[in-house]
């Protein structure tokens, strides 16, 4: 068995999380773990698994979104030869590969209601069905559930069986985001900086210079620890000098001056070429009411859109700077947008004051 992941960390609200994983970890009861992109839940599944009794046995991973909805049933359940178009022979599925061990479902939250409901069986009475049969299969597994939704949430709106989630939530383990683990994010670079030195070959790591520990402490990390990991290693291969501390940091590697322009989408305005990549909490004021504050650009012919698109744009996120006194972090929560998607904004609309 490969040697576990390592958990980096000396923060309460991180090292609260990871205790409570390690207790829940020798129950046998299902554990959801919530948290944004690049937060480590699947760091939490493996020790789910490694501290329990059945360590020994498989630990199966899926990636529930990363499936279209007509092959998740079959993915997760297996067939029977003839059960659809394409399935010539029989084969087992993912419940029945982790029997004895632990099934991770990653992005739980975007199941199908069909596959939710075959799960909620599976859950209750540890058995299952593959399609094209209708002999039940007994499976012992201990599942695993994560997601970067609020499933109370898509419960109230009819996209997650209430039912389901009181049978996964015997244990919730949220994790918090980078930008509220401050006192982390220098033991996390240096790590990963030591790891990147040493696959470079460099003899050591010269260190960071005071400007770059400055970025380092005060982005915002909506990409969290996973984010945090590419720039520091993309900082020191970029680099490329061991003898001289790392003095540049790339944060967004997209940035180019030959980078192709998003299109708006239709009705939309370019705020849909930067979909939201993290979850905060809801803003005192919402994107709509920071809209509606302001009156609508009068076009005087449909060519005009684009432009009258961007100046109201532009108003926008005046008006939302204004009201927030320039505070930019509070100004993109109320924008519904991450900080690193405002900074972009205010850029094209040179609007930075840098």
């Amino acid at each position: 068995m490969a040697a576990p992941a390592q958990m980096i960390g000396s923060s309460l609200s991180f090292l609260d999380a990871v205790e409570r994983a390690s207790a829940a970890a020798a129950l046998n009861r299902p554990v959801l773990v919530i948290g944004e992109r690049g937060t480590g839940k699947e760091l939490i599944a493996d020790r789910l698994h490694r501290l329990s009794p059945r360590w020994s046995q498989t630990l199966v991973s899926l990636n529930c979104a990363a499936l279209p909805e007509n092959l998740i049933d079959a993915e997760l359940f297996g067939y029977e030869p003839g059960a659809f178009t394409g399935a010539q022979r029989a084969r087992a599925g993912r419940f029945e590969d982790a029997d004895g061990g632990t099934l991770f479902l990653d992005e739980i939250g975007t199941l199908s209601s069909q596959a939710q409901e075959r799960l909620l069986r599976v859950v209750e009475y540890g058995e299952l069905t593959r399609l094209g049969s209708n002999k039940p299969i007994s499976v012992d597994v201990r599942l695993v559930g994560a997601t970067n939704e609020d499933l109370p949430g898509l419960v109230e709106r009819g996209r997650f069986r209430a039912d389901l989630l009181d049978r996964l939530s015997f244990e919730v383990i949220t994790l918090p985001p980078l930008r509220e683990r401050a006192e982390d994010i220098d033991i996390l670079a240096l790590h990963f900086a030591r790891r990147m030195a040493a696959e470079l070959g460099w003899p050591r790591f010269p260190g960071f210079t005071t400007k770059v520990q400055e970025q380092l402490a005060t982005w915002g990390w909506p990409g969290n620890v996973r984010e945090l990991k590419n720039v520091v290693e993309r900082a020191l291969y970029r680099w490329g000098d061991a003898e001289t501390p790392i003095g540049q940091l790339v944060i967004d590697p997209f940035e180019s001056p030959w980078r192709p322009k998003s299109q708006p989408m239709s009705g939309h305005g370019s705020f849909a070429a930067y979909p939201p990549t993290a979850s905060f909490s809801a803003p005192s004021i919402s994107p709509v009411d920071e809209a509606a504050a302001l009156p609508p650009p009068r076009l005087e012919s449909i060519s005009d859109l684009r432009g009258a698109v961007a100046a109201y744009e532009k108003q926008i996120l005046e008006s939302a700077l204004e009201r927030h006194r320039h505070n930019q972090r509070r100004t993109a929560t109320a924008l519904g947008l991450s900080y690193d998607q405002l900074r972009h904004a205010l850029k094209r609309h040179d609007l930075l004051g840098e």
